[in-house]
């Protein structure tokens, strides 16, 4: 995945990187020093759709914060595309393996729309940590934040009703649910495209309609 990211220059403008100040700010206020620090050390890169930023099987170097656009990771289960997860704007993605245990990622991590990201190298990210204590305390709520993502999406997984575990990501996903195609939204819940189909149909025709609009993408 360094390939992607060889030739990107370094940020100097803050501006490039105020929607991710932002939204750390938002767990804890950042030093004026972690600020340059990101600024020095974080790579503006684009994506267009379809693009794999990660394969699995191989080391993860980035975390990439989402400015504009959607990814997804994704494994294989033979030549079927199991979607595991999906993350959109303002959004922290990277491989949780690669950068806590240093183990090859288990999912790809895929573009589903043309994106725009910050990236910083996971070892840029560690000497943070160590430079400046106090942002121990965003990586603490960024952890707990990600631990309560997963803790929906191995709930979701476990619901054994194809019903109620659209009407659950149409609760916990609505910023989702008109933007990515049907086929991602069917792998992510577990069920097939056709069983995903016929809920929202059931849903439509009893005038229950969770999203308020029923023009999901289809393809």
């Amino acid at each position: 995945m360094g390939k992607h990211l060889s030739n990107q220059k370094k940020i100097k403008d803050r501006a490039i990187v105020e929607p991710l100040i932002s939204m750390l700010n938002n767990f804890h206020t950042l030093d004026e020093k972690v600020i340059r620090y990101l600024c020095e050390n974080i790579a503006p890169v684009s994506f267009k759709r379809g693009t794999r930023l990660q394969e699995a099987g191989t080391h993860c170097e980035y975390i990439y914060f989402i400015k504009k656009g959607v990814l997804r990771g994704f494994i294989l289960q033979g030549h079927k595309e199991v979607t595991t997860w999906i993350s959109a704007d303002n959004e922290l993605v990277t491989s949780i393996s690669s950068l806590d245990l240093e183990l090859p990622a288990f999912e790809n991590i895929q573009a589903i729309e043309n994106c725009e990201l910050l990236s910083i190298s996971i070892e840029a990210m560690n000497n943070l940590y160590l430079q400046f204590t106090d942002f121990n305390i965003v990586g603490r709520k960024l952890l707990q934040q990600y631990y309560r993502d997963a803790e929906k999406r191995a709930y979701i997984v476990r619901l054994n009703n194809a019903q109620t575990k659209y009407k659950f990501f149409i609760e916990n996903y609505s910023h989702l649910a008109n933007r990515i195609q049907l086929l991602y939204i069917a792998s992510f819940l577990g069920i097939t495209l056709e069983t995903l189909s016929r809920v929202r149909k059931k849903l439509s025709s009893t005038s229950i309609n969770p999203e308020g609009n029923t023009s999901l993408k289809t393809g």
